[in-house]
């Protein structure tokens, strides 16, 4: 039995979109607030931290629930600055369907188009609003443009906007109620999909509405049409199209309440009287309270305390969840994100969407707040791995990786409002990363002092760009055992977060390709350690290459600024395609480095009076000689110091 009456939905935009405000509409619109809350005025029901209702922006994410046409609609609103980009990662997995919202007046905008990359790498049906369409300057056709060129999409327009750019702003319905031969119009889309269709599209026979209906809906549901829906969230002003769209277009659950239960952990939260409460979206099956549930990476159960599902604006305890639902799990003690929970191997989660650039040590303003901030920063870490959270404890230091400088001051508030530690952060660095620079190969005979036997023989390769870690055995298990070579396998990640000029190693390809192990003297723990020293071994031969972050520039500004604006490019090593010119103004697409361009945004907005505008998002890495970058020391016991390195990891000495 599949859940129908169920629609489990994210809201995604680039920050300022206003898709906070448009969550609270619908709460408001469907009964499950009495009073509409304000962003401006901090009083908005998804934004719950104090540093969100200061600042007026969506930090973490926020879960709702309401009832729209008797459909149940789980709705989580997502942070829209790029510096919390993590935070809409993980959820993407609970999701059947989202709405992206797009502000008619800025249009497509970086961060839009990595968040719509994500949604289509991850086959999630959506839907768009363009809000603000009472906006001075708007100009919809021009939006709609965008939306074809800037993301490639199939638009299916549902609504005419009228008075925009004014006031009085207001949507009139096209898609239902429109003549036969706008219906012809709007259907040549859906016509490239659809044979049917297409046979009529020729004809110039538009079929029955509630037919073409139903053929938009399939489109949608398989991520081939989007349905664009207008409105001015503030004025409430489209609230109840989009609602009915999300109950008409979007899929309701796929899973299956008769199968084994399966669901997956995507976010973590610290309850002060709970404890750790493991947020999940349940894909099939059920499961009660005091029920045991199976973590297959732990190979163990665990049991479970309490249930909990959202109503409305908050959680309330339940006795099961079903397929279909999504809910927090009390006693989860040893889960993380990522957990797939019950009988299923999927992998719910994708190549991230951004990804740290920076990296940046935290540190505790009283001695006294020294152990108290490493256990705060740990707990902080398990709700956002992307933190990689370091402690160093030789050098009594805390290090973070982090997406930029908004991202110190949210952390610098939340570490003091819920741990009550004051801290202080050093200015970030770049994040580089490294690479091989030829074939090679890194050898290691480990079989002194007894008992111990690894001999380990890798060849190491530069990758393509961006291919990340690849690895490869052509070594007979007669030579080595499976078991042993499994153990190579699972050390090459974490062999490679240091290389040889201290970065993590990427864009590699290893292979296997000898030696041995022995019948009476090898361990697992062996292999782990050879391994570890044939890959620095290997990448001393090869040599490595700096890669540094590149970051895509789009630059809108006065025409008279384009000559001042190409010379900054230049001087800052980037590259830059032809501007294109309209209005007196500008628009060019850069690709800049991160560490020459990291405050290039406030300058230029200073220098033009705020009349320039620039947008950025992670683009690539990209070779650089090692002079305009930046080396740094291994930290730790290096593996080329091989004795040292092997009577630490056999516990006879300590950092």
């Amino acid at each position: 039995m599949t859940p129908t009456n169920i629609r489990n939905i994210g809201i995604l935009a680039h920050v300022d979109a206003g898709k906070t405000t448009l969550t609270e509409q619908m709460l408001y619109l469907s009964g499950a607030i009495n009073k509409k809350g304000s962003v401006d005025k901090g009083t908005s029901h998804t934004d719950f931290l104090d540093i969100e209702r200061q600042r007026g922006i969506s930090i973490q994410s926020a879960h709702t629930s309401f009832i729209w046409n008797n459909i149940k609609i789980n709705l989580i609103d997502t942070p829209g600055h790029t510096d919390f980009t993590s935070e809409v990662e993980r959820i993407l997995p609970a999701l059947d369907g989202a709405i992206l919202v797009i502000s008619a007046a800025e249009g497509v905008q970086a961060h839009t188009e990595s968040l719509w990359k994500a949604l289509k790498d991850r086959q999630i049906p959506c839907l768009l609003f363009i809000n603000k369409i009472d906006r001075i300057g708007v100009d919809i056709n021009n939006v709609i443009k965008e939306l074809r060129s800037e993301l490639n999409i199939t638009p299916i327009i549902m609504q005419h906007v009228t008075n925009s750019a004014q006031q009085e702003a207001n949507i009139l319905p096209l898609w239902k109620d429109c003549s036969e031969k706008e219906r012809l119009s709007l259907m040549e889309p859906l016509a490239e999909e659809d044979e049917e269709l297409l046979e009529a599209f020729m004809d110039e026979h538009a079929p029955e509405f509630n037919i073409l209906d139903s053929k938009l809906k399939h489109q949608v549901i398989s991520c081939h049409a989007q349905p664009i829906f207008f409105g001015c969230a503030k004025n409430s002003i489209g609230i109840k199209e989009i609602l009915n769209g999300i109950v008409n277009y979007l899929p309701s659950p796929q899973g299956n309440i008769e199968e084994s239960f399966s669901a997956v952990v995507y976010k973590i939260i610290h309850d002060n009287s709970l404890g750790k409460a493991a947020h999940v979206r349940i894909h099939n099956g059920s499961i009660k309270v005091r029920s045991d549930v199976y973590n297959p990476r732990i190979d163990k159960y665990e049991k479970v305390n309490l249930l909990r599902k959202a109503n409305g604006n908050s959680w309330e305890e339940t006795k099961i969840l079903n397929a279909g639902d999504i809910g927090v799990i009390i006693g989860l003690n040893e889960s993380i994100i990522g957990d797939v929970l019950g009988e299923s191997n999927q992998n719910y989660y994708n190549s991230p969407i951004n990804m740290p650039l920076f990296t940046t040590q935290v540190k505790n303003i009283e001695d006294k707040d020294y152990a108290a901030l490493a256990n705060a920063l740990q707990i902080l870490n398990s709700e956002d791995p992307r933190l990689e959270f370091e402690w160093l404890r030789n050098e009594k230091e805390f290090h973070l990786k982090i997406m930029g400088w908004m991202q110190i001051e949210i952390l610098t508030h939340i570490i003091k409002s819920r741990f009550n530690i004051d801290v202080k952060f050093n200015d970030p660095s770049v994040i580089y990363k490294e690479t091989p620079l030829t074939i090679g190969e890194g050898f290691e005979e480990y079989t002194m002092p007894k008992p111990c036997w690894a001999v380990v023989r890798l060849r190491i390769e530069p990758g393509e760009r961006g291919s990340g870690v690849q690895y490869n055995s052509i070594v007979s298990t007669d030579r080595i055992k499976q078991k042993y070579q499994n153990e190579v396998e699972r050390t090459i990640n974490a062999a490679l977060q240091q290389g040889i000029k201290g970065w993590e190693v990427t864009d590699i390809k290893i292979t296997l390709i000898g030696d041995e192990d022995h019948e009476i003297h090898s361990r697992p723990g062996n292999f782990v350690l050879a391994t570890h020293i044939a890959i620095m071994k290997g990448l001393s031969n090869t040599g490595t290459t700096l890669l540094e972050p590149i970051i895509a520039m789009t630059i809108k500004a006065p025409e008279e600024m384009l000559g001042k604006v190409a010379h900054d490019l230049t001087t800052m090593r980037g590259t830059f395609a032809n501007p294109k010119i309209s209005d007196g103004k500008f628009t060019l697409k850069a690709l800049v480095p991160l560490a020459t361009s990291m405050d290039y945004s406030i300058k230029l907005t200073s220098r033009s009076g705020g009349k320039a505008r620039i947008t950025s998002h992670f683009h690539n890495y990209q070779p650089i000689e090692d002079a305009l970058g930046k080396t740094r020391k291994y930290i730790g016991i290096n593996p080329l110091d091989r004795s040292k390195f092997i009577l630490w990891k056999r516990k006879a000495i300590t950092l």
